[in-house]
């Protein structure tokens, strides 16, 4: 298998700007800071190929230097968000495969998911209809979910003879939603409504489906023009923490919080309160 489409632009000092980038398995596009990743295949709502897979792996890890992009919108064309893994073009190869292929492959989808977590701009995903297996994890590897009521997400691995463990389900839903919950829904695959869903703190918050893209979009924009700096330390944090004891957070966040205020948004901030006006961030 060969993987990767689409090239982000270097620039001096290992940064890299996407303007330009021409994604070729699913729609990109980039204004005022907010890239917008909308999966498009609505005939078969929305499901994910080993190239869109790795194409995806591979713009979440050029987003890390990507200067021109301080937040990224996920989303799925039509009234769908993700299928998961496309049946004939993934599920059949896979049982075709031998070990040494199969593990290529799982290695492949959760760096997808590394990728996401380590890239520093705030991932807000929107989230209608279906969203299920892979896509399930997409939308747990970003950092803000806002859905609609008549989404269904299940993480159905077990609905076709695999574990509930992929690309990190067993690490990730539980810190969302908590060990029973995450049980119940990784031992069943069964599907959680958007109310439930929102109820079990999964979604953020719900919109009716005519609303879902603008409201996930006026998200995105109001973190892209705050101070994008900071909001990569608080993602950062947030990950780097699950592995911390509260002495060693509470060290850590002290650093991280000195750093913040060495950049020049701190002062900005600090100057434009007291001419009582409101802060023009920059992300430096």
């Amino acid at each position: 298998m060969r993987y990767l489409q689409g090239e982000a632009h270097q620039l001096p000092g290992n940064r890299a700007t996407l303007a330009g980038y021409r994604a070729s398995h699913f729609l990109f596009e980039s204004d005022v800071g907010v890239a917008t990743l909308t999966l498009n295949r609505p005939d078969r709502k929305n499901p994910l190929t080993f190239d869109s897979y790795a194409e995806l792996r591979d713009l979440f890890h050029a987003l890390a230097r990507a200067d021109d992009i301080k937040a990224v919108v996920i989303t799925g064309a039509g009234d769908n968000f993700c299928s998961g893994g496309d049946v004939h073009d993934i599920i059949g190869p896979l049982t075709r495969l031998d070990m040494p292929g199969l593990l290529a492959f799982t290695r492949m989808t959760g760096d997808l998911v590394k990728a996401m977590l380590a890239c520093p701009q705030p991932i807000v995903a929107a989230i209608d209809g279906i969203c299920a297996g892979a896509g399930a994890m997409l939308a747990l590897a970003s950092d803000i979910r806002i859905g609609t009521e008549r989404s269904k997400t299940a993480f159905l691995f077990t609905r076709v003879g695999l574990a509930g463990c992929d690309m990190g389900a067993c690490a990730l839903l539980p810190r969302v939603i908590g060990q029973g919950r995450a049980a119940e829904l990784l031992y069943t695959g069964r599907s959680m409504s958007g109310a439930e869903a929102e109820r079990w703190g999964f979604f953020n918050s719900l919109r009716a489906p005519q609303e879902l893209a603008e409201a996930a979009r006026a998200f995105a924009q109001g973190l892209a023009d705050g101070p994008t700096f900071a909001h990569g330390m608080t993602k950062t944090m947030l990950r780097q923490e699950w592995n911390m004891g509260v002495a060693q957070a509470i060290e850590a966040e002290a650093q991280a919080q000195a750093i913040c205020m060495a950049t020049n948004d701190f002062h900005r901030a600090y100057h434009a309160f007291v001419a009582k006006q409101k802060p023009e961030f920059e992300g430096d």
